[in-house]
């Protein structure tokens, strides 16, 4: 009874896309361009990734952090090696960097060589007075020098903050406006200003390395290397997928039905980011690749099954329709048990996966669609293959893959049963040797030069990352106790 309700549900649905391809095809296009009109409603993201349920105790603390004190991750760090400011013209090249980086409207304060204020007693000396170490430019080898020992010898307040104490590297603090680090305006000022003037910097002065790193410029960098690999991916995915497809069916008709199935696949991806206005995240940027994955071998079941009819018996109309009315069920459920479990993070705290959750559930299940509706609707407009186009269906060596298969398992099951279980004992201790990393840079690529400028930092600075610890003194004026600034300069230690 259930089978005949299958044949019956299936046969019906054929009869409904055959009957209706024109209106079908029409729909499919006016949907394609209503989500592709979307498309500009999206926007990468401007924030680290989240994976925390936005009500859990260590989200809440951080929020309440950010009302009081703002957003913390907004200092952008220049470091340059001694060695390379040997002349007072270098040296005061580098302190006009710093003061024309200061100009931006973007910029806070700007903390360098060229402004660094001492504490000095007053003349009569009842009280400090706070001046400049650099009056005006330097104008001679003997008055960096001077700079200079003043800076590495007396002034330790600004060791390993402006310049490190183990390779002498010189640094300067650039901090952007608190308001625009999560905004596409940090991203705008990184790109099209920032990175611009340290490149001509660079260039002017024949240096091959001026070091940059910082939360904001470490944000912008990655996250533009993101998008870039999007497009490197979907076409990799695409061409790999699609070589594969080729190699089989050794069919161009056939491959390139396939594309533009999945190609209308990716696009519908983007259009649904952009209709619920979800920004692109590292999870949600891995979509459309996916999309492919899956789109690809629906394509290979749906046309191979179109094949084999045609060449059983020769008939088109009733080839288009056995592949919907036996072919359609498998891949429904195969198609659906991977959005289910995609789905299932749609009900997780976190709204970074509940987004990634939704989408691609969604897209997995429109890509079916597509498949199912666009290549037996393509191919009734087509003319029957011919025998060089079912060639791949008489290659000998798929038969002898497959026929050993089967043979395996009916003559060697003792042997499959023995290498399945060493293969999962070998995981489960596989399973043992993972760490869980909670380091920012552990996915950044490592051949990437601010990567590598990290790592410099963290070398010459014991690093760059913010860590924030919140003292409540519970006490009016307390943080200006002098034993509570003893203890704070303790935990600091």
């Amino acid at each position: 009874m259930q089978k005949l309700f299958s044949f019956s549900f299936w046969n019906g649905i054929a009869r409904i896309i055959l009957r209706n391809r024109e209106i079908l095809l029409g729909l499919i296009i006016l949907a394609t361009i209503g989500l592709a009109s979307q498309w500009s409603n999206m926007r990468f993201t401007h924030s680290e990734a989240n994976l925390l349920p936005d009500n859990h105790p260590v989200n809440q603390e951080y929020k309440q952090f950010l009302e009081k004190f703002g957003e913390e991750g907004n200092l952008i760090i220049l470091g340059i090696k001694n060695s390379d400011l040997q002349t007072f013209g270098e040296f005061n090249a580098w302190n006009a960097l710093a003061d024309s980086i200061e100009k931006y409207d973007e910029i806070e304060l700007v903390l360098s060589t060229s402004n660094l204020p001492v504490l000095k007693k007053s003349e009569d000396a009842s009280k400090f007075i706070i001046e400049p170490l650099s009056q005006s430019t330097l104008k001679s080898k003997k008055e960096l020098e001077i700079f200079k020992d003043k800076l590495f010898g007396q002034l330790p307040f600004y060791r390993n903050l402006i310049f490190s104490e183990k390779d002498s590297v010189i640094r300067t603090a650039i901090y952007i406006k608190k308001d625009i680090v999560n905004s596409s305006v940090r991203k705008e000022f990184v790109l099209e200003k920032f990175n611009p003037l340290i490149e001509d910097y660079k260039e002017n002065h024949g240096l091959s390395e001026l070091r940059v790193s910082g939360m904001p410029y470490i944000r912008t960098l990655n996250s533009q290397n993101i998008v870039d690999e999007i497009g490197m991916f979907l076409l990799a995915a695409l061409l790999i997928t699609s070589a594969i497809f080729f190699f089989f069916f050794r069919s161009w008709r056939a491959t390139f039905i396939s594309i533009i199935t999945v190609i209308i696949g990716v696009m519908w991806a983007f259009g649904f980011l952009g209709l619920l206005n979800y920004e692109i995240t590292v999870l949600t940027a891995l979509i459309p690749p996916l999309i492919i994955v899956i789109g690809i071998p629906n394509c290979i079941f749906l046309i191979n099954k179109y094949q084999q009819e045609i060449k059983e018996h020769g008939n088109q109309a009733k080839s288009l329709q056995r592949v919907i009315t036996k072919v359609g069920n498998a891949t429904l459920m195969t198609n659906l048990t991977t959005a289910s479990g995609f789905a299932t993070f749609i009900f997780t705290d976190s709204t970074l996966l509940s987004e990634f959750g939704i989408v691609a559930s969604i897209c997995i299940v429109s890509i079916f669609l597509l498949s199912l509706m666009i290549i037996p609707i393509i191919y009734s407009y087509l003319p029957v293959p011919k025998d060089r186009h079912l060639e791949h269906l008489r290659k000998r060596w798929i038969g002898t893959f497959v026929d050993w298969t089967e043979r395996m398992v009916k003559e060697n099951r003792i042997a499959i049963y023995i290498t399945s279980l060493i293969v999962l004992v070998i995981s489960i201790i596989g399973m043992y040797q993972i760490r869980v990393s909670g380091s920012l840079i552990e996915d950044m690529p490592k051949s990437m030069q601010f990567y590598k400028d990290i790592k410099f930092f963290e070398e010459s600075f014991d690093g760059i990352m913010p860590l924030e610890i919140v003292v409540n003194t519970k006490s009016k004026k307390g943080v200006s106790k002098a034993k509570t600034l003893k203890k704070l300069d303790e935990l600091e230690a």
